[in-house]
């Protein structure tokens, strides 16, 4: 699932860079650092261990920008203030290597979700993404390896770098896209770094570093609880055991509660929903047609069985919305021009009035600044070409021999459509602050699946170019925002290319391991929190793809019809509410979301639906704290489950069992048990 953003925060003020005009902008070189690179490296690892963590669990990853930007802070603040207590020299820390830091902390754990560590190269193992049945020719299975991983990802990942640069210009000078994560970062960075803000800073760390190590300290105890299957205080039948069943309980997970601290309630809800729909009415169904529709053999995650109509329906509604996302980007497009337009024409016939006014007609004191230092420092066209032109190169020689089901035709198409999507990605993130690579991702997959076959490894060959494809294309709309937060900041295109890169080379290693410590945790079936529901996915579409319907529970496709029509229905009909500026516009569920739901327990959306009950409590009770604190609290209870996610992980992996287990149990059942025990404990009398 695509990154969920921030939203629009507030704008700056009209005089922003005012504030600051007493301080010395930096040239390039002197915005990288060597502290800021340690400081990178630390946070991208932290970072990463989250981001793998949420994949792994749920799929959804929320935009990282702040919690880099704020940890940044504060470690680079504790660092020059321990110098300053030892009296040794130091540079000032400044808010464009604030910016360098969060660049390359977002570039290292970006590539969690946009390199498919627990999607698309995660469905390459068919035992890891529920594909148990047999039948399977080696073909179409690979099994990662460590190594090969990290030599796949550096050939890749830098690619995407020089597809990126030729649109910079175009997208924040000349168009102004909004970006609103990327806005929303660099009105925080700017906050941090004015003597106002310092008291927040320090307020705002506080409550991320109190709720981190609290969470922490939870996630430790409730491991001790743990010692076998459904046992632990998650699995607390809040709600009764037939609700808990059906997966609908509160299992204390701080990550979900604070993902749904930050998602829109609407997001929350709409899982809710989507939730009640899959596991109250269409899945019951489902068991009913069991013998009936398909084998009653097959298990409850056989593709040949419930599971499969599960994804088939989930497939569909995703695909239904981005299709119809995918159509309206060109309108949204030119409607977002037609807007330019009108806006440069009123600016200027009023500037025409105004004496001297035709110098800079539409553009403030702060934009003339960010203006000037965007373009002074702006990387020249022929050297994106060439970067990009010799990296294609390096890598459609070199993958083909690390993956035999593709050949050099299907890398040089793939590098020849890629820059159009990742254009195309890039500006309908800078107009909807949503990153739609996902959706380009399913028809990369279905489309070069049937070109290469299912007999000729289709399924591989599709999915290994689609993690091709989708770096980049996934990159474009990440770096934007990051370069979007870098004009407003002052801070130098080419210092950010290089964060960017020295960001990318940081996760092209700490990725494939962290990702090899979750994957051999979660096939030795050491932790159930694991559902990897993408990977599940993306291994049916690239089925479908190499090799027709066939391997699909009987009318499964007929049922997913009706949701795809559903999803465009749903879809357009809020694209016209929100054009026509309907009231519904705010009603009307995401579909995004409900298709997530049909893959995860109810669970999942009753914890995110927590986390906005906390926040609309808190908003009710004081607005403005709720406004600062919130979504740094929410950071901190993300960070802290992941951050415990490694060491659990390791301890499943080497079988370290908890001493002790919390399990509930129906009356009559622990009656039966109490019985047991005692009978036992008389025949050992």
């Amino acid at each position: 699932m695509e990154s969920v953003g921030v939203g629009d925060l507030p704008c700056e003020g009209i005089s922003t860079e005012l504030a600051f005009e007493g301080e010395p902008v930096g040239a390039w070189t002197e915005q990288i650092t060597v502290r800021s690179v340690v400081v990178s490296v630390l946070l991208g690892a932290v970072l990463s261990s989250v981001g793998m963590n949420l994949v792994f669990m749920s799929g959804i990853v929320p935009a990282l920008n702040i919690p880099a930007a704020m940890l940044g802070l504060f470690l680079l603040k504790t660092w020059t203030h321990m110098l300053r207590s030892f009296d040794v020299l130091h540079l000032p820390f400044t808010r464009q290597e604030n910016v360098v830091v969060q660049t390359c902390v977002t570039a290292c754990a970006s590539m969690v979700s946009s390199g498919g560590f627990g999607s698309f190269m995660l469905s390459t193992c068919p035992r890891a993404s529920g594909q148990t049945q047999t039948g399977v020719d080696d073909i179409n299975a690979s099994a990662p390896s460590l190594g090969k991983l990290i030599v796949f990802y550096f050939l890749i990942s830098f690619v995407g770098l020089f597809a990126i640069v030729p649109m910079a210009k175009t997208m924040i000078i000349r168009h102004r896209l909004t970006y609103a994560t990327g806005t929303a970062t660099a009105h925080l960075i700017n906050s941090m770094h004015t003597p106002q803000g310092s008291y927040q800073v320090r307020k705002q760390v506080y409550v991320m570093l109190k709720s981190l190590v609290g969470c922490l300290c939870w996630d430790t105890f409730q491991w001790f609880y743990t010692g076998g299957p459904n046992c632990g205080l998650a699995s607390i039948p809040t709600f009764g055991l037939k609700a808990y069943e059906k997966g609908f309980f509160f299992n204390f997970s701080a990550t979900y509660i604070g993902v749904g601290m930050i998602c829109p309630t609407l997001i929350n809800i709409s899982m809710l929903v989507g939730s009640i729909i899959s596991s109250v009415f269409l899945f019951p169904y489902l068991e009913f047609k069991k013998g009936v529709w398909y084998n009653a053999s097959y298990n409850e995650n056989s593709i040949m069985g419930t599971y499969g109509y599960k994804v088939l329906i989930s497939i569909a509604m995703m695909l239904g919305d981005g299709l119809f996302q995918l159509l309206m980007i060109p309108f949204k497009t030119m409607r977002n021009l037609r807007r330019k337009e009108r806006q440069m024409l009123a600016a200027t016939t009023h500037a025409f009035m105004i004496v001297d006014a035709t110098k800079h007609p539409t553009l403030s004191f702060d934009d003339r600044r960010r203006t000037h230092i965007f373009l002074k420092d702006n990387i020249p066209f022929s050297y994106a070409i060439i970067g990009y032109t010799i990296l294609a190169i390096v890598s459609t020689i070199a993958i083909p021999h690390m993956y035999s089901q593709i050949k050099y035709q299907h890398m040089i198409v793939a590098y020849i459509c890629t820059p159009v999507l990742a254009f195309c990605n890039a500006h309908g993130t800078g107009i909807t602050d949503l990153n739609l690579y996902t959706q380009y991702a399913k028809i990369v997959i279905l489309s070069f699946g049937f070109w290469i076959t299912a007999a000729k490894g289709g399924v591989i060959g599709s999915l290994v170019i689609c993690v091709v494809m989708t770096s980049t294309i996934a990159t474009a709309g990440n770096f934007m925002q990051d370069l979007k937060t870098g004009y407003l900041t002052l801070t130098s295109p080419r210092s950010m290319f290089i964060a960017q890169g020295i960001g990318t080379a940081i996760g092209c290693i700490i990725n494939p391991i962290i990702f090899w410590v979750f994957f051999k945790s979660y096939l030795n079936g050491s932790t159930e929190s694991y559902l990897v529901p993408f990977a599940k996915v993306h291994r049916i579409i690239a089925m479908v793809g190499a090799g027709g319907f066939t391997a699909l529970p009987k009318y499964s496709i007929a049922l997913s019809i009706p949701f795809f029509l559903t999803a465009i229905a749903m879809a357009a009909i809020k694209e016209i509410a929100i054009h026509k500026n309907w009231c519904i516009q705010h009603y009307i569920p995401s579909v995004v979301a409900m298709s997530v739901a049909f893959l995860i327990p109810g669970t999942v959306s009753i914890d995110m639906c927590v986390g906005s009950l906390i926040l609309l409590a808190w908003n009710h009770i004081n607005i403005e704290n709720a406004q600062l604190l919130a979504p740094v609290l929410a950071s901190g209870l993300i960070c802290g489950e992941g951050i415990f996610a490694i060491p659990f992980s390791l301890l499943g992996t080497y079988n370290v069992t908890p001493p002790m287990c919390i399990r509930f149990l129906d009356s009559d059942v622990n009656a039966k048990v109490d019985a047991l025990l005692a009978k036992q404990a008389s025949r050992r009398s």
